[in-house]
């Protein structure tokens, strides 16, 4: 068995999909040196650290129409959700916020080059106006207290945020169980056993 079609059966997309995902990665690696999308070090494990830990966010939304990204970056997950959705999720809108000028190039560069429909926002999460969205994602952004005053300006009524976690994930979630209210599932991670996918409902001041 070959390292791609291992990787391929461990992704479960469509052939389609995955070569979505393998232009997206050359493009990563293409932009990488210049604007320093992912460190050194991840990006020889990208499959793993990088795609395999995004898909694993999307498979945990519910049913959505429009999917907000913040402090997106590289794209992960939000980029990767939306590559997946393009076949599973034709009709949905992402929208990605991202301040730096260069990864938000990066950004639009993707969309284009792998032809997904998509909004590259370009300011401050706090600077946009609320985006109403059906699933809100951010990894690696801030503790999860200040993730979730995003989530109560940005997400709708019934929408859901799902927020990748380090093995720290309970002290942050004790901490902000002081300031707010939400419901909370914790999905542990495929790609790192301390880790979790915190999917978060009913965000409100505590």
């Amino acid at each position: 068995m070959t390292a791609e079609y291992s990787t391929f059966e461990r992704l479960n997309v469509s052939r389609e999909t995955f070569e979505r995902l393998e232009a997206y990665v050359d493009l990563v690696k293409r932009w990488n040196p210049k604007i320093n999308l992912v460190s050194r070090n991840s990006l020889e494990h990208i499959w793993d650290r990088h795609i395999l830990d995004s898909v694993q966010v999307y498979n945990c939304a519910d049913q959505f129409e429009n999917w907000v990204d913040i402090g997106s970056g590289g794209g992960f997950p939000g980029m990767v959700c939306a590559l997946i959705a393009a076949e599973h999720s034709p009709d949905s809108q992402f929208s990605f916020v991202e301040s730096d000028q260069r990864k938000s190039a990066f950004l639009r560069s993707v969309a284009r080059e792998c032809g997904i429909k998509c909004t590259v926002v370009s300011k401050r999460i706090e600077s946009v106006d609320p985006l109403d969205a059906d699933v809100l994602s951010a990894r690696a952004l801030a503790e999860l207290r200040i993730l979730l005053s995003f989530c109560d300006r940005h997400l709708s009524r019934n929408g859901t945020a799902l927020l990748p976690k380090g093995a720290n994930w309970k002290k942050e979630l004790s901490e902000a169980q002081e300031e707010w209210k939400f419901d909370v599932e914790p999905i542990t991670s495929l790609t790192e056993p301390q880790a979790v996918i915190l999917k978060i409902k009913g965000v409100s001041r505590g």
